[in-house]
């Protein structure tokens, strides 16, 4: 699928400028085209022209392409074929996420290419046996089908659940919203308890004990976050247990931000322009740099949009505010594709049973709490498409599975889940994570069509941060003019989190605006629809 939006050549601020006839249009520059940057630009665009505010938006992205940790890959180089590498789903409750969906008249996309295979659709898996083996379409909520092994927890753990994304909503809806502060608004909608403890300490604090928590919940922050119970904040637990409506775009969810950003003529978007300096000017007013300005850039207004520690920034003089460096989980993502179902002997089951199309992990009972996989040794495995290779002879159907592991996959592993002799060609180790200076952090070597393993493709993703326990978050505000979208981050890190903090943004600056020209006035249309 090509990928099509309005990009325009680097120009002095000044050539931008509104005719004098009207007031200048305000100069906003953002970092970043991935959720929150694609987010921030789409709803200042909105809620400039609902005040009838002149702005010019400037969207820099240093990486080839839209959507940040969201994005596609095409299996045995075939454009029909995209698969997605970064963040897969979004679910109902996703509000900015679903809107856009329908704003845009974008379709979902369709699973049925698996539902002839007839396998089961989920096994939890502890290195040794699957503790459970369910539907994925029913849920951790049936009570009636997992009363037997896990009594009342799934029943307790749903009202939980329900309980805390019903106060995280709130943070879109007045009078929470807009907010100054994330660590203010997490205490007033009543979050604070939850994001302060582990997911374990949560859970047993509420009488969820035992093998629901080890065993379901558990393997939902790992194939979620790479996290064991220990290591995971109450919030993000509950997020992992949000799974109604789960839903993803047909051709990539990256579409929903590449739509954001060419919505308006507002806004220009540079692919492959990083932002190498920035500088506070006497008036206020921001230059920025590039490798491809000879004349520093002038906006009254940056939004950072990614976080700053990847940034590769030089910001002077520093903000009044620096955000903290935080650990990130490096995340190896593998696609490959094959002929062959997985090896049941692998996970110990009969030769001629059949192994669940996706296989998530927990650790098993006894083992200690711990950061890495644990004896499972990979977080999931999940079988995300069964279409043709074209590049067989003769064409072949084939399975296309899904890794994420704490390590590199080698063709050892593979040989063992697949139950063949797989045979890889030397690699060079990942050329980098995505955050640091090489952006990229793939590879893809070439196979034969016919082989075992007909197509591979690895990224290692600074996928999300380490979500520790913690109480307090990370300033929107950077200083004055300057803003940051990242950290919400620590707080929830999802697709539509990254882009409800760049539309808190937006608002903010727009009502900055607003009152600059002398007080608040009321919006010409309803919050989510546009002049545009």
């Amino acid at each position: 699928m090509v990928r099509v939006l309005r990009v325009a050549a680097l120009v002095p601020f000044a050539s931008a400028l509104s005719s004098t006839h009207e007031a200048p249009a305000k100069r906003v520059a953002i970092i970043g085209a991935g959720a929150g940057g694609a987010s921030t630009a789409y709803h200042l665009a909105q809620y400039a022209a609902n005040s009838s505010i002149p702005v010019n938006i400037t969207v820099f992205e240093r990486a080839s392409y839209i959507g940040g940790r969201t994005t596609t890959v095409n299996a045995w180089d075939d454009a029909a074929s995209p698969i997605e590498l970064g963040g897969s789903i979004f679910v109902e409750v996703n509000r900015i996420m679903v809107s856009a969906t329908k704003a845009f008249n974008l379709s979902t996309a369709d699973y049925d290419s698996t539902a002839q295979l007839e396998l089961p659709d989920l096994g939890i898996w502890d290195g040794q046996s699957f503790v459970l083996v369910t539907r994925q379409e029913d849920g951790w909520w049936e009570k009636t089908k997992l009363v037997w092994r896990y009594g009342t927890a799934p029943f307790w753990t749903n009202r939980l659940m329900k309980a805390a994304v019903g106060k995280f909503l709130t943070m879109y809806e007045e009078p929470v919203f807009p907010w100054t502060s994330l660590s203010d608004v997490v205490e007033k909608v009543g979050l604070l308890g939850v994001t302060g403890v582990t997911g374990e300490q949560f859970l047993e604090a509420n009488g969820v004990l035992g093998r629901f928590a080890r065993e379901v919940v558990q393997a939902s922050t790992r194939v979620n976050y790479a996290s064991n119970l220990a290591h995971i904040h109450g919030l993000e637990t509950m997020v992992c247990m949000a799974t109604t409506g789960a839903m993803s775009i047909h051709g990539g969810n990256w579409l929903i931000f590449s739509h954001m950003l060419s919505s308006s003529p507002r806004i220009t978007t540079h692919l492959n322009t990083p932002v190498t300096s920035l500088s506070k000017q006497q008036n206020g007013t921001y230059h920025l740099t590039t490798p491809n300005t000879t004349v520093p850039l002038q906006y009254d207004a940056v939004i950072l949009a990614s976080p700053l520690q990847f940034a590769n920034l030089t910001l002077s003089p520093p903000p009044a505010h620096t955000p903290d460096t935080i650990p990130y989980t490096a995340l190896h993502t593998t696609l490959f594709a094959s002929p062959h179902a997985l090896n049941p002997q692998a996970f110990n089951l009969p030769s001629t049973a059949k192994v669940p199309q996706i296989v998530l992990t927990t650790l098993p009972d006894g083992e200690d709490a711990r950061e890495d996989p644990g004896s499972p040794a990979f977080y999931s495995i999940s079988l995300h498409d069964y279409r043709l290779n074209p590049r067989a002879t003769p064409p072949r159907m084939e399975y296309v599975y899904k890794i994420f592991s704490g390590v590199r996959v080698d063709a050892g592993f593979l040989s063992g889940i697949l139950g063949r002799n797989v045979s890889l060609p030397d690699e060079a180790a990942d050329e980098g994570v995505a955050g640091e200076v090489k952006h990229d952090g793939t590879t893809q070597p070439k196979l034969n069509p016919n082989a075992h393993v007909s197509w591979i493709h690895r990224k290692l993703w600074l996928s999300y941060p380490r979500e520790y326990p913690r109480v307090t978050f990370e300033e929107v505000v950077l200083d004055e003019g300057l803003w940051y979208t990242s950290g919400i981050e620590g707080f929830v890190s999802t697709m539509e989190t990254s882009a409800l903090s760049g539309m808190n943004v937006a608002r903010l600056v727009r009502d900055g605006w607003v009152a600059g020209k002398g007080g608040k006035e009321e919006e010409k249309e309803e919050e989510g629809q546009s002049e545009l």
